[in-house]
């Protein structure tokens, strides 16, 4: 495994993170991936840090924080070795979000909570809207958190690309967050690289498996389990992901599986602006998996190339559609 710099803030963190939000379970509605065991989550959280994965992203929404709780009771006894980032803002995807000061506060301490903790590394807010992130109260109590070592550094994990920017330019977010994969590259046409760097910010890749699509393993006949997000896409939708997965594996010279997994996710790492990945891992066999593409390094440059030019070739959205 391999470590970057998370911006300015003085973190370091693995190239590949363990995205959380699975191992929460499952949520009210098409909300998450599904029924979990436990055991399994566990399992897959120890593999991961065997692994050299140490960070680790997940949400007091996840699992209306089941997420949370688990990586707490994963790392208790080793939770120097550990950088742990969670989201404030939504706690529960049937209620509205608050990103009032207290709420953010309040928040907070439940996580800690959870975690079994008294710090988090990085408290980002979850899909922040603009006018929230202008407020002075937001910012005041989250630089109380910091002052009291609740929190060591904050960001935002931006809903677009083009939230991102804002949240740079509005409020010098430290870290942001956003969608970065082969069938989503935004982050680079937007401009957000650009000013990602401007900022000296880290950035987050998730979502780098466009939902499983780029493992190249979903076929037209997939069944999803009851309550996973991606029922909630639109047919076209997911056909388009899964054809141009086929696509943008073939040009990279990917076979479905390990082979694409680990390329979709080199793919990531070929830029420095990336301070870390996050794969939704969950089981001990993906957290492997998923870690091995830190050791084999970036794509080739003809075969970045490759990637960028099939998405200014084609469209990758079905409109309309909802952009996680």
């Amino acid at each position: 495994m391999n470590y970057r710099t998370l911006g300015r803030t003085g973190l370091v963190v693995s190239e590949i993170g363990f995205g959380a939000w699975g191992i929460g379970g499952r949520t009210v509605g098409e909300t998450s991936y599904g029924d979990t065991d436990d055991r399994t989550s566990l399992a897959a959280l120890a593999a991961a840090l065997e692994c050299g994965i140490t960070f680790f992203d997940t949400s007091a929404a996840y699992g209306d924080g089941h997420s949370e709780e688990l990586i707490g009771r994963a790392f208790r006894q080793s939770r120097q070795q550990v950088v742990l980032a969670t989201k404030a803002g939504y706690e529960s995807w049937d209620r509205p979000p608050d990103f009032s000061a207290d709420a953010i506060t309040a928040s907070v301490e439940r996580s800690l909570a959870r975690f079994g903790t008294d710090y988090v590394d990085l408290l980002q807010l979850h899909n922040a809207p603009s006018d929230a992130l202008r407020t002075d109260e937001l910012q005041q109590a989250i630089e109380r958190l910091i002052a009291d070592g609740k929190v060591r550094t904050w960001g935002v994990s931006a809903k677009t690309p083009a939230e991102a920017i804002e949240a740079l330019a509005l409020c010098k977010a430290p870290v942001v967050q956003a969608n970065f994969n082969m069938m989503d590259v935004r982050a680079v046409t937007s401009g957000l690289f650009d000013e990602v760097v401007r900022h000296d910010a880290g950035f987050i890749a998730r979502t780098p498996l466009c939902f499983g699509f780029l493992s190249g393993t979903i076929r037209r006949d997939t069944v999803y389990p009851p309550g996973d997000h991606r029922l909630g896409w639109s047919r076209a939708q997911l056909d388009n992901w899964i054809d141009g997965a086929q696509e943008l594996l073939a040009a990279v010279s990917a076979a479905p599986g390990k082979s694409a997994v680990q390329s979709a996710l080199r793919f990531c790492l070929s830029f420095p602006t990336v301070s870390s990945v996050i794969p939704g891992i969950l089981t001990a066999a993906e957290a492997e998996e998923n870690a091995k593409a830190g050791a084999v390094g970036s794509l080739p440059p003809e075969a970045v190339e490759a990637v960028l030019a099939i998405n200014r070739s084609r469209e990758f959205f079905v409109r309309p559609a909802r952009v996680a």
